[in-house]
């Protein structure tokens, strides 16, 4: 089945609204009329806006970071999914390993926040993944299933044609290693087997999963050429305009 890929770009907690408008003034000329695959930027909060508007009438659309699960309420710091909707956001990464790892977010809460992305009309982008001693334990597929059961959990069928999500094995990422694309496709291939039993199969069939880890411009033709793979999640090789859109230009 034809899954046309995501190359998405996660900031992380890089860049000025100021900085954003100029990485969008470098990076359109270099894609411009790139229509093989879908391009995506996730920027800070703060960036949304700036981003939006130095996007505007190119093919590429932005995305938010995180949200919270509840439309409104008493949550210091917390942006809703209508806060991101109404910045004209169509994209969010939910789950990331740093939101895991140093906010101690569980796969309830990530099952919340997709949820709540889906119902706002929002595309998610789901990560899952495992860290160093699961993947040198063998642990790599009961964790990959386990977060994606957790993930899924009653999420109907129908909700679910938007969900995007991205395999970041945790020790690969801005270590400078790189799961090979052998490693990566057998990946793939479980969270889409878990998909199959979650979801009807054909939109397992159909659903995008992207590669994130250490990706960068002299990998990135390797790993796309895995027919599991379906894009990108790139970190730190995205926040130079030049690098992120060779990138794209695999």
């Amino acid at each position: 089945m034809f899954r046309k890929k995501l190359m998405a770009a996660n900031w992380k907690m890089y860049k000025t609204p100021a900085e954003a408008r100029t990485y969008f003034r470098d990076l359109l000329p270099l894609v411009a009329g790139h229509k093989r695959d879908d391009i995506a930027v996730c920027v800070p909060f703060v960036c949304l806006n700036a981003a939006v508007e130095s996007a505007a009438g190119s093919a590429v659309s932005i995305g938010a970071q995180n949200l919270h699960w509840d439309a409104e309420g008493a949550f210091t710091g917390e942006i809703s999914a209508g806060m991101l909707v109404a910045c004209e956001c169509t994209h969010v990464i939910i789950g990331h390993s740093e939101r895991r790892r140093y906010f101690a977010e569980t796969d309830d809460i990530v099952n919340r926040k997709l949820k709540t992305a889906l119902a706002a009309g929002l595309t998610p982008i789901v990560c899952v993944g495992e860290v160093l001693e699961e993947r040198e334990a063998n642990l790599t597929e009961d964790v990959l299933r386990r977060q994606c059961r957790g993930a899924f959990h009653s999420i109907p069928v129908t909700m679910a044609e938007k969900l995007v999500v991205a395999y970041e094995p945790v020790w690969a990422i801005g270590t400078g290693k790189t799961a090979t694309p052998q490693l990566a496709a057998e990946a793939h291939s479980i969270i889409r087997s878990e998909a199959g039993k979650s979801f009807a199969q054909e939109l397992a069939s159909a659903m995008r999963i992207l590669y994130g880890g250490s990706v960068k411009p002299d990998n990135a033709h390797s790993l796309m050429s895995q027919p599991e793979i379906d894009g990108a999640l790139v970190g730190g090789a995205s926040l130079d305009p030049k690098s992120f859109a060779a990138i794209v230009n695999y």
